[in-house]
């Protein structure tokens, strides 16, 4: 869809679009262009939005490259045009002073590409979805997310091994975990659940981290404090909160390389010995798509009651 040209004209599921900046470099030891960034968001767009749909979008973006400054964005930029959807939802205690965003909402490939457009390279959301419920007090969350980051020492292999005891924890509950790279260092295990207090979950979640901290002490900490987390595999519980977000599935990092956060399977998880098994960039991504389809197809499916 984009060539070596600086600048095109298209159009994405009848949506005429300007595209520019093709040839620049937003992945600098790579060399992986925003023509290409554009390109890979266009082809998974289908498989990523039903992550994206109906969740407030803050965006990470890298403008003039990953090496260069970047700035987190939760309001709608200038500029936006009137085919993109926004939404106004409360943001308390933001930091810029106002506790209200216009926050974009990706329901459509073309917003996707648009996005891209931007380099808008890492795409976050939070656990909930809008019209659930009223999002000021309380939102009702739809997924619990558990963060796997592995301290100095320890990295995704460790995290895969606790993923595996997570999952069995939770199938006492009644849960099914579905695991993916975070494109960085550790995990995510998404968890689908019916529509509860953000409040709920996130204290579900908590509970549950802490009590595999006790369980395994060796490999497995629930504390935020760094220095406890050398060799182990800390379960970040608390992005479970309402104001929190986590990077949506296969969307980009920005970070040295193009590296995407890539849905796996349980097989994947049960027989990694390296990190570099578990390391996907675009082509990889796309590859994996055409063999086996979507990773995450169904998670929204079967949703069950959070336990009380």
């Amino acid at each position: 869809m984009a060539g070596a040209q600086q600048q095109l004209t298209t159009e994405v599921d009848g949506q005429t679009m300007k595209l520019t900046n093709l040839g620049k470099v937003l992945y600098p030891q790579t060399g992986f262009t925003k023509a290409e960034v554009i390109d890979y968001y266009h082809q998974v767009a289908t498989l990523l939005l039903p992550h994206l749909s109906d969740r407030p979008l803050t965006r990470k973006r890298w403008p003039d490259g990953t090496e260069a400054a970047y700035f987190f964005e939760k309001n709608a930029p200038r500029g936006t045009p009137t085919w993109v959807r926004t939404v106004t939802l409360p943001t308390p205690g933001s930091s810029t002073g106002r506790d209200e965003a216009d926050f974009v909402v990706a329901d459509d490939v073309q917003t996707v590409v648009w996005l891209a457009n931007l380099a808008a390279l890492e795409l976050h959301v939070p656990q909930w979805r809008i019209g659930l419920s009223d999002q000021g007090k309380d939102p009702q969350a739809d997924l619990i997310v558990f963060d796997l980051d592995p301290g100095p020492g320890a990295t995704i292999v460790e995290c895969c091994d606790v993923a595996l005891a997570l999952r069995q924890l939770l199938s006492h509950y009644g849960l099914e975990g579905w695991p993916k790279t975070s494109g960085n260092k550790g995990m995510h295990l998404y968890v689908p659940i019916e529509p509860a207090s953000s409040k709920l979950t996130s204290a579900f979640a908590k509970q549950l981290a802490e009590q595999l901290a006790e369980a395994l002490p060796e490999s497995v900490t629930a504390n935020m404090t760094k220095a406890l987390r050398p060799g182990k595999v800390f379960i970040d519980w608390s992005q479970n909160a309402s104001a929190k977000t986590t990077l949506a599935p296969y969307s980009l990092r920005g970070s040295d390389e193009p590296r995407v956060s890539t849905p796996i399977d349980w097989d994947e998880v049960a027989s990694a010995t390296s990190p570099e098994e578990l390391r996907f960039m675009p082509h990889d991504v796309l590859e994996r798509i055409e063999a086996y389809g979507d990773v995450l197809d169904g998670l929204y499916d079967d949703p069950q009651p959070l336990p009380s």
